[in-house]
């Protein structure tokens, strides 16, 4: 019999992280003999992307019955449990991982970033809702160390976009650009981004990445204005699929890549492509120390771009593959729990 999986997420708001995320995860479960159901902002959208069945994520009572007439919970992946993008966000993620502890159904939270947890109120939740589940796997050092503080059991894992294919394509030689509006991305970091990728890229076609349309379009858009106002002759595109397939071939042609969004920085390095990271998110810190690729700071004063220009070109793309393929996540303990579960 096939176990009924029922997955939890920010699914089915077109965000190009969340959307591979969750290719690799039914992929997976389907793989495990599994009858899936989604709880998407988009059901019908996220039913036909990805040949499952989905509930829309605020019909309150369809989440309950399908909760309730199935076997498994897997809550992720991503950061779901965090309350800096708002206290509602995590609130719902954990009404739904209570609502499958209450029906008694085992529960996976998968490859979460836990935190950041601001509030003393968004601590006591998390702490109490992942001190009942079943089994617990998260994508970073601190989402571990702060389970393990708690007494909380759980499994280090890397992100489920490393298990993601990309085929080898031939190189166009562009350079790609990937933004997101964020609270740090001013006009002066704006500029002096453009001026640097201007002297150093020269003569190169640049294409911005639009990863989530909502909040990456309309920056991207302005950056190529601000390309174009000092260099009229640029050659500029704006990059915006629906089809992840297609946004990874893109990304696998490029040369270089400079990127704010964590998955876009897989993507790259995946693709063995030139990365530097934009860090305006402690994971794409981390995530630059760990492949050794040049980091660029939102706090303009902080950037010495002769050098990290010079470290992005110098970049070996073999090596950056094998970082990338030596990152695939273990299911093994997934694989466990569908064995044993009740």
């Amino acid at each position: 019999m096939p176990k009924k999986v029922v997955i939890s997420g920010y699914y089915g708001f077109d965000n190009f992280g969340d959307d591979a995320i969750l290719s690799v995860l039914c992929d997976k479960l389907k793989s495990l003999n599994s009858d899936i159901t989604v709880i998407s902002a988009n059901p019908s959208k996220t039913s036909a992307d990805y040949g499952v069945k989905a509930v829309k994520n605020f019909d309150i009572k369809s989440v309950l019955r399908a909760i309730s007439a199935s076997d498994i919970l897997v809550s992720g992946g991503g950061s779901l449990l965090q309350d800096v993008t708002s206290l509602k966000s995590l609130l719902y993620y954990s009404f739904v991982i209570s609502c499958a502890l209450f029906f008694e159904k085992d529960v996976i939270v998968f490859a979460q970033g836990i935190g950041p947890l601001k509030r003393k109120i968004s601590q006591k939740i998390v702490k109490s809702v992942l001190s009942r589940v079943r089994y617990v796997s998260v994508r970073d050092k601190k989402s571990y160390e702060l389970l393990q503080s708690w007494g909380i059991n759980a499994v280090q894992v890397n992100d489920p976009v490393y298990n993601i294919k990309i085929s080898d394509v031939p190189k166009n030689f562009a350079v790609g650009i990937q933004l997101r509006a964020f609270s740090s991305v001013n006009e002066k970091f704006l500029n002096e981004l453009a001026d640097n990728i201007l002297k150093h890229f020269s003569n190169r076609k640049i294409e911005l990445f639009v990863f989530q349309e909502a909040l990456d379009k309309e920056i991207c858009l302005h950056f190529e204005n601000i390309l174009k106002n000092k260099c009229p002759d640029v050659d500029t595109k704006v990059i915006y699929y629906k089809n992840r397939t297609e946004t990874f071939k893109r990304i696998a042609q490029l040369d270089c890549m400079i990127a704010m969004r964590f998955h876009a920085v897989i993507a790259a390095l995946k693709a063995g492509v030139k990365t530097a990271g934009i860090n305006y998110d402690i994971k794409v810190e981390k995530l630059a120390e760990e492949a050794s690729i040049p980091l660029i700071s939102l706090e303009s004063d902080n950037n010495s771009y002769d050098e990290l220009f010079y470290k992005l070109k110098s970049l070996n793309s073999s090596k950056l593959k094998d970082f990338a393929s030596s990152k695939h996540l273990d299911w093994s303990g997934i694989e466990k729990l569908f064995i044993t579960s009740h």
